[in-house]
């Protein structure tokens, strides 16, 4: 291909030709537009989300407290466990809060956890129980997930309309054709009743 050939063949739809339709024009327009929403708006919400995400799961963090919790209702050794649970049950504990008050909840123990142990639980700045807070690698991993998953749907919905754009237009230039060749056909040949 002779020097700058490449570029022009991918740009024919910019350059002055006799054959270019307004169709191909628009093509490129939206060609050109989906490409710049991707690349611009897909890094804006990816950054934008995994920011909002991390500051999230630093909330989080600064809010939750450990506290040291005493089991109300022992499990037993034996207690069957449902499969994914790594051997933990669900059983009452009691807890102090922030304020001073005394708080019951429900919390994972391990098996075999004895009436009166301790056990370390989460609690919110209102005394309520909560999971525990991501740690910082954690909450990179999960920031970073979601970043990628918002400029995947961004990606999605900018490609999905650009799609539909370029079905209209296809359907537009088969339209146009099909008008053209009513016009010339009969004068090609012959036509078999």
């Amino acid at each position: 291909m002779p020097r700058g050939g490449y570029a022009r063949k991918r740009l024919w739809r910019w350059l002055a030709n006799p054959l270019r339709r307004r169709e191909d024009v628009a093509e490129a327009w939206i060609v050109l537009a989906v490409w710049t929403v991707f690349t611009v708006g897909g890094t804006a919400a990816g950054m934008v989300t995994a920011r909002a995400a991390d500051d999230a799961f630093a909330r989080q963090r600064a809010e939750r407290q450990p506290v040291t919790a005493l089991v109300v209702r022992g499990v037993p050794a034996t207690a069957t466990v449902p499969r994914g649970t790594s051997g933990r049950l669900m059983t009452s504990v009691r807890w102090t809060a922030p304020d001073g008050s005394t708080r019951t909840g429900r919390t994972l123990v391990d098996t075999g956890t004895t009436a009166g142990s301790p056990v370390t639980v989460w609690q919110d700045g209102h005394g309520r129980l909560s999971p525990a807070p991501p740690t910082s690698t954690q909450a990179a991993v999960e920031s970073g997930v979601l970043g990628t998953a918002s400029a995947a749907a961004l990606a999605g919905l900018v490609f999905g309309a650009g799609a539909a754009a370029k079905w209209r237009l296809d359907r537009r230039r088969l339209d146009a054709w099909g008008r053209e060749w009513s016009l010339v056909e009969p004068g090609w040949g012959h036509r078999t009743p």
